[in-house]
């Protein structure tokens, strides 16, 4: 309980754990944020001066294009993430857990001037602290969350083999662990392997080798392969 993860199952059956992201780290990506575009109007607005009111007009088209449009657009086309919250690790995901689209954005970013009031993100701030995923206004208008991300790292395959239908339908921890021996199968010794393999030989039917085979088979189809 004293933790921030969220657990959330795929219509696939995967499970994600987010780790919603708290008041002080959001100011601290919001913070660069505003600097780097305070930095950009510097240079947009020494480049302008020599054009005079048509400059200044530029600059303030300058200025309200990315007052507003700035983060969604490093939001769509950089995976949730400005380069404030690429800098401190985070990114915007839908509450499912998918990859947050045009719609969300806009609406959690517009209701940006909502959040503001009355003074230095007040009303955003008293929200974020009462909500168990520390959300915004924004975040619950749009169905949105901001969360830690996940270091990457490499992902195991499973060996490529035919798929096979396992003989008796299976519960969906029982997959995965079919699917973990398969991705785990290429560290051990062939030895292991089958005497692993040896313990659900009542489910594959075949021992030794054959029964690593017929794992393999089994994995593939569970990911999708026919």
């Amino acid at each position: 309980m004293l933790d921030t993860y969220r657990e959330i199952e795929t219509p696939e059956g995967v499970e994600l754990q987010l780790r919603p992201a708290g008041p002080i780290v959001r100011a601290m990506a919001w913070l660069v944020d505003v600097l780097l575009r305070f930095a950009i109007y510097m240079v947009a607005g020494i480049a302008l001066q020599i054009f005079g009111r048509f400059g200044m007009g530029m600059l303030l088209i300058i200025v309200f294009l990315l007052e507003w449009f700035y983060p969604v657009l490093f939001e769509i086309y950089w995976r949730g993430e400005t380069p404030g919250k690429r800098w401190l690790g985070l990114r915007v995901l839908n509450d499912n857990g998918t990859p947050v689209s045009w719609g969300p954005s806009l609406i959690r970013n517009l209701l940006r001037a909502v959040d503001f009031l009355p003074l230095f993100n007040g009303f955003g701030l008293v929200t974020i602290l009462f909500n168990p995923d520390f959300k915004r206004l924004g975040d619950l208008a749009a169905g949105t969350v901001v969360v830690y991300k996940d270091k990457e790292t490499h992902t195991a395959l499973v060996p490529e083999t035919d798929a096979h239908t396992p003989p008796i339908a299976l519960r969906l921890e029982e997959q995965r662990a079919v699917i973990n021996f398969a991705e785990r199968s290429q560290r051990l010794t062939e030895v292991r392997a089958a005497e692993l393999a040896d313990i659900v030989a009542p489910v594959t039917g075949s021992q030794g080798f054959a029964g690593i085979k017929r794992l393999y088979e089994m994995a593939n189809w569970f990911l999708g392969k026919r």
